[in-house]
């Protein structure tokens, strides 16, 4: 689990993923080259402030990037299924393959999905069981990233002490307004968006329900047995260790789920 590589040959998921390269590398050169560096030379700021927003920098990368590279739970194409669960598998009417309850067929990437959330052109991947775990982490540490120097690019104007050392031969100095402005505009609509997707992701988790069951069930009521959050979280992350959730570094170790608790999608 984790260690298959996939990659999706989509066009328009690689613009969109290249968007949001874009925008972190933005961020993560000139807010520094800016705000951060100048501030902490004249000793406006304590070096720990830089070092934590390179280590959320990171955090939201590696995110991004094994989000986008891990295999969502697709499903082969002759599963072995246990004896015990064959009567918790469907065949698919796609692509007239057997897979569990829970599963959905992705019409972009042209195969079925374990408990699939749905299809995120962002990373360019299907969102599903083995990856989830990861996309959430990226929804956490990009909002949290965003934050960050939103938080910043205001205490640089209205908070901190005008800088005393500055060249202004530099492109980054004379074009200040500017860059700042566009990162701040970048920011908030980033900030606005991830925090609606984080928002419904949560909720999803908690009530245990895929982006999928809600748009399928939006008039029924889902009958299976309701789970505390805790299990429905530790599920998702692979372990019930909290700490844990907040680590993009790790392999997720799934935990055994039966399948009676599936809805049919």
């Amino acid at each position: 689990m984790g260690l298959r590589i996939h990659f999706v040959v989509d066009p328009h998921g690689w613009c969109c993923m290249g968007l949001i390269v874009f925008v972190w590398l933005y961020n993560i050169v000139l807010i520094p080259r800016i705000v951060l560096f100048p501030h902490y030379e004249e000793g406006h700021i304590p070096g720990i402030l830089i070092i934590i927003f390179y280590g959320i920098s990171i955090f939201c990368l590696v995110a991004l990037v094994r989000a986008s590279l891990t295999d969502p739970g697709r499903l082969p194409e002759n599963p072995k299924i246990p004896h015990a669960e064959r009567e918790l598998w469907e065949l698919c009417n796609k692509c007239n393959l057997m897979r569990p309850k829970r599963s959905h067929h992705c019409s972009r990437c042209g195969h079925c999905v374990r408990r699939m959330d749905h299809h995120c052109p962002w990373i360019n991947n299907c969102v599903g069981e083995d990856n989830h775990w990861l996309f959430l982490q990226l929804c956490f540490y990009t909002e949290l990233l965003t934050c960050y120097a939103l938080m910043f690019s205001f205490c640089h104007y209205y908070y901190f002490l005008p800088l005393k050392k500055r060249n202004l031969d530099l492109f980054v100095v004379r074009h200040e307004l500017a860059i700042m402005r566009l990162a701040a505009f970048m920011g908030i609509t980033m900030l606005v968006g991830i925090t609606g997707l984080f928002y419904t992701q949560l909720i999803g988790i908690i009530t245990d329900t895929t982006s999928i069951e809600k748009m399928s069930n939006c008039c029924e009521e889902i009958s299976r047995p309701r789970k505390p959050w805790q299990q429905t979280f530790s599920e998702v992350f692979g372990t019930r260790w909290k700490i844990l959730w907040f680590i993009p570094f790790r392999q997720r170790q799934p935990l055994r789920v039966p399948y009676h608790f599936a809805n049919h999608v």
